[in-house]
């Protein structure tokens, strides 16, 4: 008679609920940062408000996720 194997239950694989998963409502700011600097190059490095070149890539990039249906 062959010796009994202790038989325990398999781990389920984990998942993500997809609710748990984060969605960009936005650009990423890496987006936003490399768009700012060519905002800031287009005006061949002159003196201007970083904030308003943020604000301006910001802009530009939520108006093109809108196009394209991202957001």
């Amino acid at each position: 008679m062959p010796a009994q194997v202790a038989r325990f239950p398999r781990p389920r694989a984990r998942t993500m609920d997809a609710r748990a998963i984060p969605v960009a409502e936005g650009p990423h700011d890496e987006q936003i940062r490399a768009r700012a600097y060519e905002i800031y190059l287009a005006r061949n490095g002159a003196p201007g408000n970083p904030e308003s070149d943020w604000r301006q890539a910001e802009e530009e990039l939520r108006g093109r996720m809108t196009l394209l249906g991202q957001t």
